[in-house]
């Protein structure tokens, strides 16, 4: 796309003074079509999103420099992330969707919510209803619930779909009679909140940004964060409420809408669970435990100790994680949109207003066994910080030590091809999305952190405004 040149009509008429009548008709045209062509800023110019940035999506590829083998193991991952499952494979009692591919295919696979949603097909083919919220147009939607009948908090994943009276391979789930859960009535008594698939796009290298990093990174710019209002946090799981570095105790989870994962391989096991309802090594028991609606007596998807092969042999939900491990992020473009001498200035513009002091651009892995995986500059625009985000986005859910208006900052990378933003998928417009970032406080909930920030971003000119969606756009 051509840059937009930075100059205005009042240069052109001012060039014409003191020429011939037909002359200044001539160069009065020509000046018309120059706006025509090349988008000279009128006057009542106004910053929009660019919309969905078209192209190869470069993404979806495996991390560069991976082995032979490590390559395989993306390879059987892939296919096994994209395989849709039956009753057969596990799928039910209660699920979302079919496949890992589903909520996780835009612009490619490992991706977010893409524009046809595969839910109403799924719950049609199912005889389900499809709810309320459920859209053709989009985005995949999880439903969760704040608050349990007794009033204690629940926030755990309800889902949308059951297998009752399906035959599918060789399972029969005629005699199985449980029912879809009532959303609309959640929703009168604003009970119900909604996700949307976060992108994988680079996960392993998120997973191998060390603690010490995301601390350190937390503490820097400390008085300009504070300056503007942000005092961000890691989420530091705590099972037995002492801190200690064991596994997920006390140690910083990165993963999801509010980092209450920490890692790949829990964020997989959990997924096969309450997405698609799939007992795994990891969750063994089934979340509906209905005894007509139960066919399998073990774990659905487990190690093969006897496979020939390291693909052979890995559990299903191993196979996930090796696929998003070796998952590359997505590819910048340099030019698209708007050309690069706005993407430049949108660039500048993001770190002069304080979008950079919570989606940093850049942190650094460790040591790591996959070479392909140590030591490298990872280009995620996030802190992997939790963050208070003000009554506007609040979704009251509670997640280990992530409160109700506690949010990961979102990595910005692959934003160019993103239909959907925020964590409900509330919007697709771009400049929306930055908008419902600022929220003053009320009763229950302090200001967003970001509320120095979005003044910075509304205190911009139009066409600064314009490099700045334009640049992240071209993420």
């Amino acid at each position: 796309m051509m840059p937009t040149p930075r100059f205005s009509l009042a240069v052109v008429t001012a060039s014409v003074l003191g020429l011939p009548t037909r002359t200044k008709l001539v160069l009065a045209a020509l000046s018309i079509l120059l706006v025509t062509l090349v988008g000279v800023p009128r006057a009542d110019f106004r910053a929009s999103d660019p919309g969905v940035r078209g192209g190869h999506p470069h993404a979806g590829r495996p991390l560069p420099g991976l082995t032979t083998s490590q390559l395989a193991l993306f390879k059987a991952g892939k296919d096994e992330f994209e395989e849709v499952e039956g009753l057969d494979d596990g799928l039910g009692p209660r699920f979302n969707l079919d496949s890992c591919v589903g909520c996780h295919s835009q612009p490619a696979t490992g991706g977010t919510s893409p524009a046809v949603n595969p839910q109403v097909a799924v719950a049609q083919a199912f005889n389900n209803v499809v709810p309320f919220f459920v859209k053709l147009d989009g985005p995949v939607h999880e439903a969760r619930f704040k608050f349990k009948p007794d009033g204690t908090r629940d926030g755990g994943v309800h889902a949308l779909f059951v297998i009752s009276g399906r035959a599918d391979g060789t399972r029969d789930a005629s005699g199985c009679d449980i029912r879809q859960e009532d959303f609309l009535t959640q929703a009168r008594n604003d009970n119900l909140i909604f996700r949307i698939p976060t992108p994988t796009f680079g996960a392993g290298l998120i997973e191998q940004i060390p603690d010490s990093v995301i601390v350190s990174n937390s503490a820097a710019e400390g008085n300009r964060k504070a300056a503007l209002g942000i005092f961000g946090r890691p989420h530091r799981i705590r099972m037995t409420g002492t801190t200690n570095q064991n596994g997920n105790d006390g140690t910083i989870a990165r993963f999801g809408w509010k980092a209450q994962n920490k890692s790949l391989l829990l964020f997989s096991g959990e997924a096969y669970n309450v997405e698609m309802g799939i007992t795994n090594e990891l969750f063994q028991t089934e979340r509906d435990e209905t005894s007509n609606c139960q066919f399998a007596p073990t774990p659905n998807t487990v190690s093969n100790p006897d496979g020939l092969t390291a693909a052979e042999a890995l559990s299903a939900i191993e196979k996930f994680a090796f696929f998003m491990r070796f998952l590359a992020p997505p590819t910048p473009s340099r030019d698209t949109p708007g050309g690069a001498t706005s993407i430049a200035n949108g660039r500048d513009l993001f770190r002069g207003i304080g979008c950079a002091l919570c989606h940093t651009p850049t942190l650094t892995t460790g040591d790591a066994a996959v070479e392909a995986l140590s030591n490298r500059h990872v280009h995620l625009f996030s802190d992997l910080a939790l963050h208070n985000m003000g009554p506007g986005l609040a979704d009251d859910i509670v997640q280990a030590q992530a409160g109700p208006d506690e949010f990961r900052t979102a990595p910005l990378w692959g934003l160019g091809q993103r239909i959907f933003f925020l964590h409900d998928g509330r919007t697709s417009d771009l400049l929306e999305a930055i908008r419902a970032h600022k929220s003053d406080g009320n009763a229950r909930f302090t200001p967003s952190e970001a509320n120095g920030v979005i003044n910075n971003f509304n205190a911009l000119n139009e066409r600064d405004k314009q490099d700045l969606l334009n640049f992240l756009r071209s993420l």
